[in-house]
């Protein structure tokens, strides 16, 4: 009887899960995600900042993520949440960097709201990945001693794929 019961359930299942995956428009390769992790994580290091490095698709999966030698627990979770925020609600508020956002919000009554959000912080170090006009991925850096020094470390990772994006 419980066979039974399991197996006729399993036809009421939906086929497919699709809904969840992206069908249309660009992916940025997983190749130049890679690339552009490195290169951030490369322009910290030579200034001996011990970071890591996310790279998150506008679903808000992770495409690519390192973790430089020496960097702290933490990192993991920040760089990931900047390349979220700005892969989610860079679309949504116009904004490729999120030093720019964070400033544009901090004084809004509405800043409290928008942090609360899974995974959304406020703190700079994030930058959009552009291919035709729309946001993409974001690459995020989380580690340096400071949000603006992590920034400038996503803006290199994205400098050295940026030509090979499409218009």
């Amino acid at each position: 009887m419980i066979a039974s019961t399991f197996v006729s359930g399993l036809s009421l299942a939906p086929i497919g899960a699709s809904a969840q995956v992206q069908s249309k428009g660009y992916n940025l390769p997983l190749s130049l995600a890679v690339e552009a992790a490195q290169e951030s994580l490369r322009a910290c290091e030579a200034n001996g900042y011990k970071v890591s490095v996310a790279v998150v698709d506008t679903a808000g999966e992770m495409r690519a993520f390192v973790k430089g030698d020496h960097s702290t627990v933490h990192t993991k979770t920040t760089s990931f949440r900047k390349a979220y925020t700005v892969a989610t609600l860079g679309p949504i508020f116009a904004f490729d960097a999120l030093g720019v956002f964070t400033e544009k919000v901090r004084t809004t009554p509405n800043a409290s709201a928008l942090a609360s959000l899974p995974d959304v912080i406020l703190l700079a170090g994030g930058v959009a990945i552009r291919a035709r006009g729309e946001i993409v991925a974001a690459i995020g850096v989380g580690g340096a001693p400071g949000g603006d020094k992590d920034e400038v470390c996503a803006q290199a990772g994205l400098a050295k794929i940026k030509d090979r994006l499409p218009n």
